[in-house]
């Protein structure tokens, strides 16, 4: 005992030392009894509380009884036993405090349960939720409190990793460095490390990873950064926070709250301290300093929380995708909601889209009626909840009921509409004032919708109808009249009397709910089919997180009509962005999962009661657009197609869009400065093309070019001017403008020159067409893939301007450039400024796209930039735009911001990926011309043009539409028809390309579907031998 005593005495060390091997003999069996007498007899040496203190002062440690509970009863108080020593957390206000908080929890709280103990002192914590609890395990990750054991009659401690710590803590550790562990505060990369609640988040988000989902997780906080900032650590992380406990301790001496003073300095934040343990008035740092330094004691806020997941296994989803490389990111995540029903809706969108962005790696193709697995859930939905047997073949995908409307009205031209007052706000301003007279300037007559506006009434709708006899309507319900079918039936059987189609919008009346309310609509449909002449119009506008995030969609039971409107999206919209898609699929899909299939026997409709004896039809001309474009293809899950014919890239999404997408949604409270692109776009197009901006200069956004470029055709239509296209152009583009009516001409290319336009070429043309709008993809061709230098641009655009021609310049398929030589960067800013001061009527306008320049896999975005004050005024008359949502608009800046910050994670990944197509186009350039095609060069982009020489005048067998087999002889049109049926290969032909013998393939494919393609083209061939 003696000798024990005097190794003690020497220094804490010393007694460390000595603690140590004491525990040694404890832990062995041989020497266990004899060291468990030891202990008993040094425990009786130091018995009263004066000489428990005496032997801390001499001996440095110290035997020290804690009482557990604070009444006496039938037996003596419970209390703990300890040993302890200066070099590890001695029992103070911290430990007592959190003790006291877990005591706030009911008794069965820690029954029969496993308990983890991490950091709460010196580990008599652990021991006393042992005795009190009745657990079924308890881990000490820290494993301090071995020693005094023993001292309890605990004869074993559960420890996972018992060497965890040695791996940190030396054995000849000093004093000193054991004692600077308490005052833990390294940085831990999170955003609350300016706070000093660095460790804190990151225990919170390792608890989450490993914590049961009904599991609890209990704090003891520092209320130092103040009340708000401790709860919303826990929150914004999807933990629900019960404060059990909190009381006031004094500010340790030995720390300095300087750091916290220099943040008050340079942020507006004040942290939380109080004069004393009476004070009950808060003061900032800076104040607590001062009164500190001048001898005052200063206290602050401990605080105990108890924390449980609000939905475990999404925010477990969350949080493993975040870990996957996304860390950089946790600190936009914000899961804290005031309202249960927001939590409930985005945090298992957040989720979902974490599951999608982990597991894929790009958007796939969905077809431009909207994703087959979003349209299946609205029909699932529509099945569910309201027995209206609908397939996914009933429904179309819109951006928003406005563009659906649009479409509607372009693709039926009717000569008069009546459109509901409420839906007519955002139509082209054309057709609210046409009356279809004759135009005395051009002399002929518009071809032009004329709307008349009705306000949204049933009986008054009808009166106008039978008056005014409209080939089509468009219409919603009042609130009362929504409730019985009556109104709709009335509305029905007159519009059917009349020969006149009638689209209903039920957008206010739809409810995403597991209890929707009645709907006269709805209730009909579940009776009776829709009949031939009508549709149904549904805006998703109802959710509860972003009110102005929109998707809608169309509901028609007539395949024409299904057919057309799909169509139509296609050339007019290009595709409903999937990110949308995404969220109120979701939303479809948490209120069908937890309902058992197949429970209600199919619904039985009454047949039509009777159709349109004639009904306003398609015009010849559209449906002789619609029938001769290469449009989307419809195709089975059971038989998927290789598309070498979409203008889109499926490369691997590269990390830091998958980053940027994922905070887009994970914020809240985005501000209009955080998802404002303009400044990004002005440097992007300044650095890219030369291309200078102004006060004049305006900035327009849509959620894909496409809908900017046809907003564009119908400025040209309603200018009476003529749109040039140079042969081997886009052929959607081409489409989309016969479909607007446009009228077009022509501009031949040189095949010598890689089927750019030339100057000789341009001049000749453009001196027979009055008012001319030139169409210009550069500075990589589409389809082609070949580029124009700035030389060359300047030389086209110097002509055009002679010509007072206005140019759509459309960069939207520029930026992947890889087969090129000292390519000639375009510099346009000083040439257009000349250009634009010598005649008034030439202008520019600049369209743009993002998914080819940052290969966005799927992620759409257009931007157009106009400077001339008639065209702005013409092109906003055409409202109804589709625009990119905040969160898109948000993911776009980020990826801008990384651009001009020249991030190398984002500048290597592109380049990776420049690369790919580089490797892409050399490996499918050898298998066409292995083949027997010839393939024209290119330099950039996605899409290359070859002619099938070996095919030509070829027969061949395929199937028919319907059944048995025919032989063709193959051309350059019929030859997709016959590699699609034969192959399942999607290509665009000559008539697309507008190339002659020429047909286009895009090589931006995911690796399988590029291997499969490359197998199709070589099975086509061996085909075409046999």
């Amino acid at each position: 005992m003696e000798a024990f005593l005097k190794q003690c005495e020497q220094s804490g060390d010393a007694a460390y030392g000595a603690l140590r091997s004491l525990l040694e003999r404890l832990e062995d069996p041989i020497t266990r009894t004899g060291a468990r007498i030891f202990l008993s007899d040094l425990q009786k040496r130091f018995a009263s509380k004066e000489e428990s203190e005496r032997c801390l002062q001499i001996y440095h440690f110290q035997i020290q009884d804690i009482y557990l509970e604070q009444y006496e009863g039938f037996q003596r108080r419970k209390k703990l036993t300890m040993m302890v020593i200066p070099s590890i957390f001695i029992p103070e206000d911290w430990s007592f405090t959190f003790f006291e908080g877990l005591n706030r929890h009911p008794d069965s709280i820690f029954k029969d349960k496993t308990v983890t103990e991490l950091g709460c002192g010196n580990g008599w914590i652990s021991i006393a939720i042992a005795e009190k609890w009745s657990p079924l395990k308890v881990f000490d990750l820290v494993n301090s409190c071995r020693i005094f054991l023993p001292l309890n009659h605990f004869h074993k401690i559960l420890n996972p990793n018992p060497d965890a710590m040695s791996k940190m803590i030396t054995e000849n550790a000093s004093e000193e460095f054991l004692h600077s562990l308490s005052n833990y505060c390294a940085l831990q990369g999170f955003v609350e490390d300016q706070f000093g609640l660095g460790l804190i988040a990151r225990a919170v988000e390792e608890g989450i990873s490993v914590i049961k989902s009904q599991g609890i997780m209990i704090f003891n906080m520092g209320g130092r950064p103040g009340q708000a900032v401790c709860k919303r650590l826990f929150e914004r992380r999807g933990l629900r926070v019960n404060k059990l406990w909190q009381t006031k301790v004094l500010q340790a001496a030995d720390t300095d709250i300087l750091a916290l003073v220099e943040i008050e300095k340079n942020s507006p934040h004040r942290f939380e301290f109080f004069m004393g343990l009476v004070g009950d008035q808060p003061i900032c740092a800076r104040s607590a300093w001062a009164y500190a330094k001048s001898g005052g004691r200063i206290s602050h806020a401990l605080s105990v929380y108890s924390c449980q997941l609000r939905q475990p296994t999404q925010v477990k989803t969350i949080f493993e995708f975040l870990r996957n490389g996304f860390k950089d990111i946790s600190s936009s995540l914000d899961l804290s909601f005031e309202d249960d029903f927001v939590a409930d809706e985005k945090i298992p969108f957040l989720s979902y889209l974490a599951s999608v962005l982990k597991e894929v790696s790009f958007f796939p193709y969905e077809p431009p009626a909207g994703s087959r697995r979003f349209r299946s859930l609205i029909a699932g939905f529509m099945r569910t909840y309201h027995h209206i047997p609908l397939t996914a073949d009933n429904i179309v995908v819109f951006p928003s009921r406005t563009v659906a409307i649009e479409s509607a009205l372009r693709f039926l031209s009717p000569h008069l509409a009546i459109v509901d007052e409420q839906l007519s706000r955002h139509l082209p301003r054309p057709w609210l004032t046409s009356l279809n007279i004759e135009n005395a300037e051009s002399g002929r007559k518009l071809e032009e919708v004329t709307v008349i506006e009705a306000p949204r009434q049933s009986d008054l709708m009808v009166e106008l109808i039978k008056k005014l006899k409209p080939e089509v309507v468009v219409t919603g319900m009042a609130k009362f009249e929504s409730v019985t079918g009556s109104a709709f039936e009335h509305l029905l059987d007159t519009t059917r009397e009349i020969g006149c189609r009638l689209f209903l919008d039920i957008s206010d009346h739809f409810e995403l709910s597991s209890l929707p309310s009645s709907n006269g609509v709805l209730k009909y449909l579940a009776g009776t089919p829709l009949p031939s002449h009508a549709a149904i119009i549904c805006g998703l506008l109802k959710n509860q997180v972003y009110s102005d995030l929109e998707v809608a969609f169309v509901i028609s039971e007539e395949e024409t009509i299904f057919k057309t409107l799909c169509k139509t999206v296609e050339l007019l919209q290009g595709n409903t962005a999937i990110i949308s898609q995404y969220y109120y699929g979701c939303l479809f899909h948490e209120l069908l999962t937890f309902q058992l299939a197949d429970r209600h026997p199919p619904a039985q409709r009454n047949g039509e009661l009777s159709k349109a004896s004639k009904v306003n039809g398609l015009s010849s001309s559209t449906i002789s657009v619609l029938d001769h474009a290469e449009l989307a293809i419809s195709e089975s899950d059971e038989s998927p197609l290789v598309h070498m014919d979409v203008d889109k890239i499926f490369l691997p999404m590269i990390t830091p869009v998958k980053a940027a997408i994922f905070e887009s949604f994970a914020r809240q409270n985005i501000t209009e400065s955080e998802s404002d692109v303009t400044c990004g776009i002005k440097q992007l197009i300044c650095s890219s093309y030369g291309f200078s901006s102004d006060n004049h200069t305006e900035f327009i956004y849509a959620d894909s070019p496409v809908a900017l470029f046809v907003r564009l055709v119908l400025c040209c239509v309603q200018e009476g001017g003529t749109l040039c296209f140079p042969t081997g152009s886009n052929g959607n583009y081409v489409s989309a403008a016969k479909f607007l009516k446009a009228n077009i001409v022509n501009i031949p290319t040189n095949p010598n020159y890689g089927f750019k336009l030339t100057e000789t070429i341009l001049t000749d043309r453009l001196k027979t067409v009055k008012k001319p709008w030139i169409y210009i993809s550069g500075p990589t061709v589409n389809p082609t893939g070949l580029l124009y230098g700035n030389e060359e641009m300047q030389k086209l655009l110097i002509i055009c301007a002679n010509f007072g021609a206005r140019v759509i310049l459309d960069t939207s398929f520029s930026g992947v450039e890889f087969n090129f030589n000292d390519f000639d960067a375009w510099n346009l800013g000083a040439t257009m400024e000349r250009l634009s001061s010598t005649n008034q009527t030439f202008s520019v306008c600049l369209l743009g796209g993002l998914s080819y320049m940052m290969l966005t896999s799927g992620l759409e975005f257009g931007f157009l930039i106009l400077n001339q004050m008639s065209l702005k005024d013409t092109f906003h008359g055409f409202a109804g735009l589709s625009k990119p949502h905040s969160t898109i608009r948000y993911t776009v800046k980020k990826l801008l911001d990384l651009i001009e910050k020249k991030s190398v994670d984002l500048l290597n990944a592109i380049a990776e990926q420049k690369q790919l197509l580089a490797s892409r186009y050399k490996h499918f350039k050898q298998t066409l011309e292995s083949c027997g095609w010839e393939v024209v060069e290119a330099q950039a982009g996605a899409s290359i043009v070859a002619k099938p020489s070996f095919y030509l005048g070829k027969t061949i067998k395929m199937p028919k539409d319907s059944s048995g087999i025919q032989e063709i002889k193959l051309d350059d049109s019929n030859i997709r028809e016959a590699m699609i049926k034969i192959t399942g290969l999607c290509i665009n032909s000559a008539a697309w390309t507008g190339i002659p013998g020429y047909c286009r393939f895009t090589i931006g494919l995911e690796d399988g579907d590029f291997k499969r393609a490359l197998d199709c083209i070589a099975k086509f061939k061996s085909l075409v031998d046999n």
